[in-house]
């Protein structure tokens, strides 16, 4: 926060998209449980850190209101990043779905907690040419596509981040982008 504060003089927003996802079973094909450690991770980074970068960056919103630095009539946006596992995880995927499950539950309280200073929505992307969609290497992925027959591009992703910053009227709105993709039991 600190550098972009430096850098543009305040905050008025956040797309927060960090996070990571750990495919693992909750017991082992030898019987042993998945290490605690492992679900806690991938909630804390997941869930934990993106409430943390919520709180922070509202509080330098709404500090900004105060001061009169800010517009009050819509004076930031939050975006959170969860993704279409939140309602469709696969096997192994129980912490990154319980994860991104809390990032999208968080979304309409969220937003009535900060109702006329900042609002708050959540992009539920499918599969994306990034790092981490690029990793899933399923072949029968494609089976599940609907139109188009392919990963989404970032900068799909990014013209809908763009049209949620630009919209006073999105708010409290969990949306997905996904191509129409569902993926029953891959």
């Amino acid at each position: 926060m600190e550098k972009g504060v430096a850098k543009f003089g305040k905050i008025s927003g956040v797309i927060n998209c960090g996070g990571i996802g750990m495919a693992q079973k909750i017991v082992f094909r030898n019987g042993e449980p998945q290490p605690l450690n492992i679900f806690e991770e991938v909630v804390r980074i997941n869930l934990v850190g993106t409430f943390n970068v919520c709180r922070l960056v509202a509080a330098h919103i709404i500090a900004n209101i105060k001061a009169g630095t800010e517009k009050e009539e819509d004076p930031g946006v939050i975006i959170n990043v969860a993704s279409i596992a939140y309602t469709e995880g696969q096997a192994g995927q129980t912490a990154y779905s319980a994860s991104k499950g809390g990032v999208a539950g968080m979304t309409l309280p969220m937003a009535r907690d900060l109702a006329g200073q900042i609002r708050v929505c959540t992009i539920a992307p499918g599969f994306f040419g990034t790092p981490m969609g690029n990793a899933v290497k399923d072949s029968n992925l494609e089976k599940h596509m609907v139109h188009p027959y392919r990963m989404g591009k970032p900068s799909e992703f990014a013209h809908l981040a763009c049209a949620i910053i630009e919209n006073p009227m999105l708010n409290g709105e969990i949306i997905r982008i996904d191509g129409a993709v569902r993926l029953g039991k891959l």
